[in-house]
């Protein structure tokens, strides 16, 4: 008699979940199939509708970013080293698991998607940026604090997407040093 092997409830899903985020990296919602993240997980696709119920649950569950540390607890650090936070976390840094780019930005390939597109609108808005204009002082901070985000997401798409040269080559220390400087403004109190 063969032994039969026991299934990993917890293993499928998360091997799921990591196939997911590289497609979707790759290719956007819209050119990624559940067969396809099935297969590079090694499992019948069913089990994508059994574990999340359709393609849009999985990428909701797939593609979600975290808010930076620091920037959503309670400490007491300052704007401008926040800023500097995010600029690691959502430019700098390299995510592995999204084909090495930050899952805002993973985002925007399916951004042709209204449902995506209002994920998107609120983990930024209603996350990173609201949780960064409590932070700023004097006047329009939500104001700035989205011109903020703006900066980053295109900063992040000139790096990643584009693939920009001088961005590139730049050393992080660099980048981060002009990058205070523009958005000295943006977070020092009016």
């Amino acid at each position: 008699m063969t032994p039969t092997r026991r299934r990993d409830k917890a293993a499928t899903r998360a091997a799921l979940l990591d196939a997911a985020r590289l497609r979707f990296a790759r290719h956007g919602y819209d050119g990624t199939g559940v067969r396809e993240i099935a297969a590079d997980a090694g499992v019948d696709p069913a089990l994508v509708f059994r574990y999340f119920g359709s393609k849009k649950e999985l990428y909701a569950q797939a593609v979600r970013p975290e808010i930076p540390e620091g920037l959503a607890d309670g400490t007491d650090r300052s704007a401008a080293v926040l800023a500097d936070t995010l600029l690691h976390e959502v430019v700098l840094a390299d995510w592995d698991e999204y084909g090495g780019e930050h899952p805002l930005l993973v985002m925007l390939r399916s951004s042709g998607r209204a449902e995506v597109r209002e994920q998107l609108r609120a983990q930024l808005c209603d996350g990173y940026l609201r949780q960064f204009a409590e932070r700023l002082p004097g006047t329009s901070p939500e104001l700035r604090a989205e011109m903020l985000g703006a900066l980053l997401l295109g900063l992040g798409v000139m790096r990643s997407v584009v693939g920009s040269p001088a961005l590139n080559a730049a050393s992080p220390e660099r980048t981060r040093a002009l990058f205070a400087r523009v958005v000295a403004p943006l977070v020092e109190e009016e």
